[in-house]
């Protein structure tokens, strides 16, 4: 009996209890689109757009609270709108109209005040799912709080929060998806990302033992991600290190492994033949081809992103006025992008 034919991004997928047509996936991503927190009409057709019978979308993020967006605290808080103007750090913000704002200095949290966020990421997953979502994807790293306790590079705490990957020991949950951290934006850098992500991965898996329904999908942002421009600090890890991580952290995990970072149609159909994982999501990609899935099938020509519109708040530009296959953009030729 002849071998079976490996699968390609195009073959279907059982994810839990969903079942995918395909394993092209909208990675979720920041498009400051939502107006004071408030999704708008716009955000609604940039999602059908992208849309496909069977296929996965994962939103951008979302501020768990009306304080997570902006306080002085944690190393992602944006200083105008927030007291001060904080310390100039070599990590910029851009912001929504193109210029680059400051970070402030972080400062620790209390441990009287843990436990309130902790409530605070329980509620908007219950309000998620009451909103109709099929589930949540907790952002667990690029520097954001559950990095900020993981990383030994940033975590300098004494207290019962010391212990790297003991504030998210018990607290995911059915459908919640964590995301290990291998990137050292905004200064989150470990001295050993690989055993930290296995540590992390390691306590998943007990978890999902001791549930009766399995986590969806463990997702995983490849060091690559920064590979066109390199990384933000100027350090570039070697391909033979980068492989060896990811191979190493989807060996080990115990259900359905998701990658993204810069990965191009080819490439992302080499990781799901060769094994390296089961899903793969495009961002940027993504962006500038709505119709990404098709273009992909049919090895079409993609439409080159812009990268001066990612972050507007124009409901149009850069957002829903990217063309699908066989349009043209304002007149203009579709042609492969450069990365």
């Amino acid at each position: 009996m002849a071998d079976q034919d490996p699968p390609t991004l195009f073959t279907p997928y059982k994810m839990g209890r969903f079942n995918l047509s395909h394993r092209v996936v909208l990675a979720p991503m920041t498009r400051c689109r939502a107006i004071n927190g408030i999704p708008q009409p716009a955000n609604a057709i940039y999602y059908t757009q992208r849309a496909t019978d069977g296929g996965f979308l994962i939103t951008e993020g979302t501020s768990i609270s009306p304080t997570a967006a902006g306080v002085p605290t944690g190393r992602n808080g944006i200083p105008d709108i927030i007291d001060g103007e904080g310390n100039l750090r070599r990590w910029q913000i851009l912001m929504p109209d193109g210029s680059h704002g400051r970070y402030p200095s972080p400062r620790r949290l209390t441990a009287s005040e843990i436990p309130e966020i902790v409530g605070h990421y329980r509620q908007a997953a219950i309000n998620a799912i009451q909103a109709g979502f099929d589930g949540i994807e907790i952002h667990g790293a690029h520097g954001y709080l559950i990095d900020q306790f993981l990383k030994d590079g940033i975590n300098d705490r004494t207290d019962g929060y010391g212990d790297s990957g003991r504030v998210i020991r018990d607290r995911a949950g059915p459908g919640r998806r964590p995301r290990v951290p291998a990137i050292d934006h905004l200064d989150a850098h470990d001295s050993n990302p690989f055993d930290l992500g296995s540590a992390v991965i390691g306590r998943l898996n007990a978890l999902q033992r001791e549930l009766t329904e399995s986590l969806a999908y463990l997702h995983v942002t490849q060091p690559r991600y920064h590979a066109f421009v390199q990384t933000e600090s100027g350090k570039a890890g070697s391909e033979a290190e980068e492989a060896r991580m990811m191979r190493g952290w989807r060996d080990a995990y115990e259900g359905t492994f998701m990658c993204s970072g810069g990965y191009t149609g080819e490439l992302g159909m080499e990781a799901v033949a060769n094994g390296d994982a089961d899903l793969v999501s495009f961002g940027r990609l993504f962006i500038s081809n709505p119709d990404l899935t098709h273009r992909l099938k049919m090895d079409a020509e993609l439409t080159r992103y812009e990268r001066a519109t990612f972050y507007t708040q124009d409901p149009v530009v850069g957002y829903t006025d990217y063309p699908f296959l066989g349009e043209a953009k304002n007149g203009g030729v579709v042609a492969r992008p450069r990365l």
